[in-house]
């Protein structure tokens, strides 16, 4: 199962930062993933900090915040400045849908499998006059043609999912992106599902906007994310929630003039999670420690060599996958065992001291790159 330029040895470094591999065989970071130590270090020297120094330290935690910015934007390829630290993927994807300047009778074009996040805030655009347009998707398979029919002369954004939740088909953003443009649309990324195991150059790709919460493959914790804006769209979006943060002199709270900040923090608001994002600096760094760049990521590897691995003994046991071929593939695979029910079988694998999830009624692994051969028997096993 190790064919990775890293090693197994850099793998099982990787394993042991994961506490949680000492009890679970752990397949459900698609949906909240466990906290490596540095995260977990990062948290309680905050809490200790806090108890002990209150607000005499705020400098240095806000400075500290500024290096998980740098962190996440060395992660794909873009400047500090186009990059919000923000609450979570939902956040990220309204303030994109709010303050775009759309015009009566103006549409977005989404898929009708995406995670609700990426549906209800352009639904809630109705009331301005924007319509959703949702394009059906069969079997998991994105197809862009199918996509691009959908759009028309008033069609001014395309939001999707890098990864699929449910399904795991990774799309091709870049040409996703190019087709895009070439008929004047932008390109609005929920990465909430691919940041943290796989490459994405902003630069390369041309996308306009990326939103992500670090809380699944980035393995920071929830209500701590990123919210990407390619610099030359800072004054398109209208912010909305502004406060004291938002301006260019922040910490001057008896000057009140209305000068935003020349950055995405302008999008920030107020006061932030600033546990939650010293913590997910903290896994970020760790990522970056094992090769995790806008352009190449031995994770990537890692974590498609396991899951490949685990779908492999899926299918000799008679499951029936989802999972999609080629360079569609990700960490996430949705499966079914004929005859069996899956809420049952999850919680006999809970039983076992496995963890995975349910969505759209099947069952569903994402396995990061700590996971290995064990666990993989482990899941077998408990699936039995």
């Amino acid at each position: 199962m190790d064919n990775n330029p890293l090693g197994a040895d850099a793998w099982q470094q990787f394993r042991n930062l994961m506490p949680v591999t000492e009890k679970w065989a752990y397949f459900d970071n698609a949906a909240v993933a466990p906290l490596p130590s540095p995260a977990r270090d990062a948290v309680l020297r905050w809490v200790e900090d806090a108890c002990r120094e209150g607000d005499a330290v705020w400098p240095q935690w806000a400075a500290s915040l500024e290096k998980t910015r740098k962190a996440a934007a060395a992660m794909i390829g873009a400047d500090p400045s186009e990059i919000a630290l923000i609450a979570n993927t939902t956040t990220g994807i309204s303030l994109v849908a709010e303050g775009f300047p759309w015009k009566n009778g103006d549409n977005v074009v989404t898929l009708a499998n995406e995670f609700p996040s990426n549906l209800y805030p352009w639904m809630n655009l109705d009331s301005r006059g924007v319509t959703a347009k949702l394009v059906p998707v069969e079997s998991g398979r994105v197809d862009f043609e199918r996509l691009f029919a959908a759009c028309d002369r008033r069609t001014r954004m395309i939001a999707v999912s890098w990864v699929g939740y449910a399904s795991g088909w990774r799309i091709d953003v870049a040409e996703l992106v190019r087709m895009a443009h070439e008929r004047g649309i932008l390109v609005c990324l929920d990465a909430i599902q691919g940041l943290g195991v796989f490459p994405l150059d902003v630069r390369e790709t041309g996308v306009d906007f990326v939103a992500a919460d670090g809380h699944k493959w980035m393995l920071g914790p929830e209500g701590a994310g990123i919210l990407f804006v390619r610099r030359e769209h800072l004054d398109l979006l209208r912010p909305v929630g502004v406060g004291w943060n938002s301006v260019v002199h922040q910490y001057d709270f008896s000057r009140i003039e209305f000068k935003l900040r020349d950055s995405a923090a302008r999008y920030e608001g107020g006061s932030q999670n600033m546990v939650g994002l010293l913590a997910l600096g903290a896994s970020l760094d760790m990522l970056a420690s094992f090769g995790l760049t806008s352009r190449q990521s031995p994770i990537a590897d890692q974590v498609l060599s396991v899951t490949d691995f685990a779908c492999e003994r899926l299918v000799e046991m008679g499951a029936v996958l989802s999972h999609p071929q080629s360079n569609h593939r990700s960490g996430i695979v949705s499966f079914e065992l004929p005859g069996r029910d899956p809420l049952e079988a999850r919680r006999r694998c809970l039983d076992e001291g496995v963890v995975l999830s349910c969505r759209d009624g099947r069952l569903r692994i994402s396995a990061h790159a700590y996971a290995n051969s064990d666990d993989v028997d482990r899941l077998i096993e408990a699936l039995r």
